[in-house]
């Protein structure tokens, strides 16, 4: 059942709209902008009905801060109110409501409305999923195109997002890093981490498909994928400023290969001033390359690995990301050992 949520300072009002919603929606009541926007950080109502004239902080405030909530942009707001002049009724829309009732509320009106509004909200919701499915796909394909240039890194574009899923998730369970780490920007993280190579795009083969060590002059040019990559995603980002998530690739494009010491690349960012999807998407990049053969040197096991990462805590990686990986590394293990049925791109 559709939950909505009723905000508005005047008992008699919100009982009134119980009244009408009780059999058809459930319902949540709160007397206050600062309880609807508390209320909203931690449950997600389908519809929000918000009073205009309430103490303290009215609708339209109310509204504003709702809004700074990334997660709240597809839920649909219908501000109530008991003004009837066209000033209000065009404020109401230049500030992101999709409709507004005037009170008192006629109870078919008000069920009309709800009834439309989530429908909208269910196409829109719909259409917008469908968008995001596509552009994962072609971001992944981005990547495995990239990727199969070199025959030892099949599978690593996808095994890496999964790292970073696992180990957003272990630190978003034990409430690290605040706001800065939140479903939405883990949903980010995961969506952008298969294009953190793709600066590679740039490398010669020459220089990617090399056995054996490369020259000082050959790894200058290979750490140049990091800030080449960034820019290709920057650009993208600028160009679909929709599509938040290349705003993450980015930022984890330039900073996966920084450590926390400040001896990585390509800026010699230390500690925090390392972007967090970075320092995630650091632990996760660093294993796989371990447990895979690469064409510099055979795989190495899951213990072997992950003692090198914790040993590196506080060193190449964030000690409270390492943290995170010594109680999951088990399920990175499972990753690790899953071997997909056929391989593409065979001779």
């Amino acid at each position: 059942m559709k939950e909505i949520l009723v905000v508005d300072d005047n008992d008699a009002v919100l009982k009134q709209i119980a009244q009408v919603l009780s059999g058809s929606y459930a319902y949540s009541l709160v007397r206050s902008g600062t309880q609807a926007v508390s209320y909203c950080a931690q449950e997600r109502p389908d519809l929000v009905l918000l009073d205009i004239e309430m103490p303290a902080m009215d609708g339209f405030e109310t509204l504003r801060l709702l809004q700074q909530n990334p997660e709240f942009s597809r839920i649909p707001v219908i501000f109530l109110t008991s003004k009837h002049d066209r000033e209000t009724e065009v404020k109401c829309l230049r500030h992101g409501a999709r409709d507004f009732i005037r009170k008192p509320a006629e109870k078919s009106l008000l069920l009309h409305r709800l009834d439309l509004h989530l429908s909208i909200a269910d196409y829109q919701s719909h259409l917008s999923d469908s968008v995001v499915l596509m552009s994962n796909i072609l971001g992944v394909s981005v990547a495995e195109l990239i990727e199969c240039r070199d025959e030892n890194t099949g599978g690593h574009v996808i095994r890496t997002s999964k790292y970073v899923d696992i180990l957003g998730n272990n630190l978003l369970s034990r409430g690290k890093f605040g706001g800065e780490l939140t479903e939405y920007s883990l949903d980010m993280m995961v969506r952008a981490a298969p294009l953190h190579d793709i600066g590679k795009i740039s490398i010669s083969d020459r220089i990617l498909l090399k056995r054996g060590r490369l020259s000082d002059e050959e790894f200058f040019i290979m750490k140049g994928h990091a800030a080449i990559g960034a820019n290709i995603l920057e650009h993208m980002h600028a160009r679909t400023p929709t599509q938040d998530y290349l705003r993450f690739a980015a930022l984890i494009a330039c900073s996966h290969h920084e450590r926390y010491d400040g001896k990585g690349y390509p800026h010699n960012l230390r500690g925090e001033n390392i972007p967090l999807c970075g320092r995630i998407m650091a632990v996760a990049d660093v294993y796989d390359a371990i447990v895979e053969d690469r064409v510099y040197r055979k795989a190495m096991t899951h213990d072997e690995a992950k003692n090198i990462i914790l040993e590196s805590a506080g060193q190449q990686f964030d000690p409270c990301v390492v943290d995170a990986f010594a109680t999951c590394h088990g399920q990175f293990a499972a990753v690790s050992n899953q071997r997909p049925t056929r391989k593409f791109f065979e001779e």
